[in-house]
C-alpha cells in the first residue's frame, strides 16, 4: 500500500478535489511545492500543488475525479 498521486496543478483547483474526495469518505494528502519552494528561499513558477490518496482508496476515489476532470 502506498500514497497514490491523483492531482498536479493550482492550489484552488486541488483543494476543490480535496474537498470532494474528503466528502466522498477518501483521505488525501496535499503536497504543497510552491509553499516549500518559497520556504527555502526559492521560487517555483510551476504548478506545483499536488493531492495523494491511499492506492486502496482509488476504487472509491476515481469516480470523483473523473466527474471533477470533466467539470473542468
Amino acid at each position: 500500500m502506498g500514497l497514490m498521486k491523483v492531482y498536479s496543478g493550482s492550489e484552488v483547483l486541488a483543494l476543490a478535489l480535496q474537498e470532494r474526495l474528503e466528502e466522498a469518505g477518501v483521505e488525501t494528502t496535499k503536497k504543497d511545492n510552491i509553499q516549500s519552494a518559497r520556504l527555502g528561499g526559492f521560487g517555483q513558477s510551476d504548478l506545483a500543488v499536488e493531492v495523494f490518496i491511499q492506492e486502496t482508496d482509488f476504487a472509491k476515489a476515481n469516480p470523483v475525479i473523473e466527474e471533477f476532470r470533466m467539470s473542468l
